[in-house]
């Protein structure tokens, strides 16, 4: 609950606007919220209300207005009468006033500027206007509402002497402008304002405004300043260092980075500079290798040594953004020193040099990009020390500033062991096998052990298993920016060409784990071989695996990841990615079946480069490979609002699925196609994708689901009018029939129907699958003679048409019609030919299938050890693609189970 009077009276609840109604009431209750918790009298609310001769109805009307806020209020605060008047009842801290009060106060308790600051800011920050503004008279709001105006100007007021004395004086320059020229004849904004531009070095601005004052205060009230305002200007034009920001002693330097271990020559090395009276160090080395951690474990040693403070500052140097510009370090250090900013950045150097000398500080200068960015921050007499760190050698500063070069290798092994042993405790005197093999493993790079340690120590596995799982570990990322593993890739990264940085960013779009050399090229826009000679210099700068297939670590990943974000053609390089999955995914399913039905796709975008297989072999092969990536661009496509791309991809990868039986991904896949086909209002793939996902249920067994999906995508096709669609479905309700265990005589008529609306419809691929469906269930039925029928004539359109992997899948439907009249050798026979045939076409998966029925035939002669070979032939090709039938089979070695038809 929140009730406003601090500006136009107002009620919110939960962040709504509560309906108030007509000005009466809000003024009444703008009243009562300025004496929250206490009643007000009946007659000291008709007398504010109607200031000048009230009506004779006024109490009534506040009766009515009272009961009218009442309701208005309910379940948030109360109207109560008390004592012939009237409370509003709640919270005080809903009511701003209030809050506004209580913050003033606590501004003035505390202690510390930065807080009051911040108190005051809040509080302020709760006007939005003249309180009671739109409902109170101008001479009733003076009456009411004085005390809380000038509570506000005096707020203001604090908050711009903390601010003064924190050095922000360049913050306020705007809001006292425009105090001063709103209200010429205050004293207190106008020596605020003066002092204000006298230290942001603009004193004749700061003198220009006593005059201004000076000249108001005459014409006005025929009054002087007064003598604080006179001092000030006196001081001014003294140039008086007492009103310079307050002497500080700043001690700016950050937490030592905790861990740190070993470096004992190095450190050895900054004391003896430091004693030796040098004055300039500069350690550089590469990322990574802790030199932050060294400077700042140094600094708080010998912190003591500087009795006038120590000066700290983040450079940046390789930042993405790129280096602090030293100005910008000068102002912050004059600031911290409470020196007056003079204009232009040579006289705040100069001004930095003047205040340095004389003095004992410790100047630390972290992640130099240069000498350059260095030397307008470098005192200009002895007595400072500054400590420089940079990946670069800075040979500038040290042949031109006298600087003395502290290079940082990589750490010795005993001190990566002593970096673990810090961290990890007996761990390491538990497992020192295991430690020798993470520390070679991180290349004895500080940053990289540290991460990898507090892993360790996090997760609590054992250092052997950390180790052994290294090279594939999403390991070096420590979970905080403070453990800045990106530097160390950004370091490899700008090695690299730009054409390569680009390449490397864009695969960052991937949406697999790895990626063919024509999708790399797809992502870059480029022509295959200039693709592969990037690839090539990016292999060669450990950003990514060398091919045929291109990969990298997780955190390379994840780095590439984040660098695309940025990149302006990141949008048309996840369009051709999406491209290139879409049509190399769909020209390979035509390999691994060439009379499926088909998606019309139109062209891919300009530069897409196809992965496109020679055989069926080679197509499975690159669907096992891009598996991950083409599943998951799925779901990427339709995160990019690309829509179309979504449903088409998840339908061309049906046969896949089937193939490799992943049918929780089928499912996934589809209902993400489905919702892109709604969106689209493609109602053909609408039906499409039901129709795919009704499969992928009856595969995982959801009978009811697959029923449902099904029968949607008969409605669909129906309205569309696409007789070869419900020829599909009904082929495919069928099926469902079936494999529930259902009723097989209406899983024959479906078939039937698909038959007749194949032929139709002239789809002869479509009709040969219905025979070979109808000749199926005639069998289980008990009518063989009729399946072989009808098997023979789909054989015979089939060699017609050259499908051969659906003649083969035929073979094994006549040799279960065999089975049926009990001529078993007749039956191995079609099915040893048959798995010829798949053996041929490179299918793994029906061959498997086509061999386990073969081992179930087999077993009928008692023929074992024949059984068991086929058996072990399906479990074999099962595994080998991940199936889930493969234990269903294996469960039948050396337990044959003669089946019946």
């Amino acid at each position: 609950m929140e009730i406003r009077v601090l500006g136009p009276v107002a009620a919110y609840a939960e962040g709504t606007a509560i309906p108030l109604g007509p000005r009466k009431r809000r003024y009444l209750l703008g009243l009562l919220a300025l004496e929250v918790n206490r009643a007000l009298p009946v007659e000291r609310i008709v007398d504010l209300m109607w200031p000048v001769a009230p009506p004779r109805t006024a109490v009534h009307a506040v009766r009515v207005c009272a009961s009218d806020l009442r309701t208005a209020l309910q379940g948030w605060a109360e109207i109560e009468a008390r004592g012939g008047g009237y409370l509003l009842r709640v919270d005080p801290l809903a009511v701003d006033a209030y809050r506004f009060r209580q913050l003033v106060h606590q501004a003035a308790q505390t202690g510390d500027d930065t807080e009051t600051v911040r108190l005051l800011d809040e509080a302020l920050s709760l006007w939005h206007g003249e309180a009671l503004a739109g409902v109170v008279p101008a001479e009733v709001r003076d009456q009411l509402c004085l005390g809380l105006a000038q509570a506000r100007i005096a707020a203001a007021d604090d908050r711009a002497d903390a601010l003064l004395r924190l050095g922000r004086h360049g913050e306020l320059l705007e809001e006292l402008s425009a105090a001063v020229a709103a209200d010429p004849l205050r004293e207190r904004p106008a020596r605020q304002l003066m002092l204000a531009l006298y230290r942001a070095g603009r004193a004749p601005e700061a003198l220009d405004a006593y005059a201004g004052v000076e000249r108001a205060l005459a014409e006005e009230v025929g009054l002087d300043p007064g003598s604080d305002l006179r001092r000030l200007r006196q001081q001014i034009l003294l140039r008086d260092p007492q009103i310079d920001l307050p002497q500080r002693k700043p001690m700016q330097v950050p937490a030592a980075i905790s861990g740190f271990a070993g470096r004992a020559e190095e450190l050895s090395i900054l004391d003896k500079l430091l004693d030796e009276g040098a004055r300039i160090a500069a350690i550089s080395g590469t990322a990574g290798v802790g030199k932050t951690s060294l400077a700042l474990h140094w600094a708080h040693r010998v912190a003591d040594r500087f009795p006038d403070g120590v000066l700290h500052a983040n450079l940046r140097g390789f930042d993405a953004a790129g280096p602090v510009p030293a100005a910008d370090v000068v102002r912050d250090f004059l600031s911290a020193l409470g020196v007056a900013h003079p204009a232009g950045p040579d006289a705040q150097a100069a001004a930095l040099r003047s205040r340095l000398a004389g003095r004992r500080m410790l100047l630390v200068l972290d992640n130099a990009a240069s000498a350059d960015q260095v030397r307008p921050v470098l005192p200009g007499a002895p007595g400072c020390f500054v400590l420089v760190t940079s990946r670069r050698r800075l040979t500038g500063l040290v042949a031109v500033d006298g600087a003395s070069p502290v290079p940082l290798d990589l750490p010795s092994l005993d001190d990566a062991r002593l970096l673990l042993a810090y961290r990890l405790g007996n761990l390491v005197e538990s497992e020192p096998q295991a430690v020798d093999e993470l520390i070679a493993a991180c290349a004895r790079l500080p940053l990289a052990l540290a991460v990898v340690a507090a892993r360790a120590a996090t997760t609590g596995l054992p250092l052997r298993v950390l180790a052994a799982d290294l090279a594939d570990l999403d390991g070096f990322d420590g979970g905080d920016p403070a453990a800045d593993v990106r530097a160390v890739l950004s370091w490899s990264y700008r090695a690299v060409s730009e054409p390569s940085r680009r390449m490397f960013r864009l695969l960052g779009l991937r949406p697999g784990p790895s990626v063919s050399a024509a999708g790399a090229a797809s992502a870059a826009g480029l022509p295959l071989a200039d693709a592969q000679r990037l690839l090539r210099e990016l292999g060669t700068a450990q950003l990514l695996s060398h091919g045929p297939r291109f990969t990298s670590h997780d955190l390379l990943m994840l780095y590439a990841t984040e660098l695309a974000e940025s990149d302006e053609d990141a949008p048309a390089a996840r369009h051709r990615l999406l491209d290139h999955y879409l049509h190399s995914a769909n020209a390979n399913a035509a390999v691994l079946d060439m009379f499926r039905d088909p998606v019309a796709l139109p062209p891919p975008v300009d530069a897409v480069t196809l992965d496109v297989m020679p055989d069926d072999a080679a197509a499975l092969a690159w669907f096992t490979d891009e598996y991950a990536a083409l599943v998951n661009a799925v779901s990427a496509a339709a995160e990019s609002g690309l829509d179309r791309q979504a449903w088409q991809l998840a339908c061309v990868l049906t046969e896949v699925f089937e193939r490799l039986g992943r049918w929780e991904d089928w499912s996934a896949t589809h209902e993400i196609g489905l919702a892109a086909a709604r969106r689209l209002g493609d109602r053909a793939a609408e039906a499409r994708c039901l129709a795919g996902s009704g499969r992928a249920a009856m595969w995982r067994q959801s009978w009811e689901e697959a029923h449902d999906r099904l029968g949607q995508a008969l409605t669909r096709y129906a309205e569309i009018g696409d007789r070869d669609g419900l020829a599909r479905t009904h082929h495919n309700l069928g099926y469902l029939h079936e494999q529930q265990g259902g009723d097989l005589n209406l899983a024959l008529r479906h078939s039937a129907w698909a038959l007749h609306l194949f032929r139709e419809c002239g789809d002869e691929p479509g009709e040969a699958r219905a025979l070979n469906a109808v000749g199926w269930y005639e069998c289980l039925l008990g009518r063989p003679w009729d399946a072989v029928t009808h098997c023979r004539s789909a054989l015979d359109l089939l060699r017609r048409l050259g499908d051969r992997r659906t003649e083969a899948l035929t073979w094994d439907s006549l040799a279960y019609a065999y089975l049926a009249l009990d001529e078993v050798r007749e039956a191995i026979d079609c099915l040893e030919h048959a798995v010829a045939m798949l053996v041929e076409l490179g299918d793994p998966y029906h061959e498997a299938e086509v061999a386990d029925h073969l081992g179930d035939a087999y077993a009928r002669l008692g023929e074992t050890a024949a059984a068991d070979r086929s058996w072990r032939r399906a479990v074999d090709r099962l595994e080998g693609l991940g199936h889930a039938r493969a234990e269903e089979v294996r469960a039948k070695i050396s337990r044959p189970s003669p089946p019946s038809c």
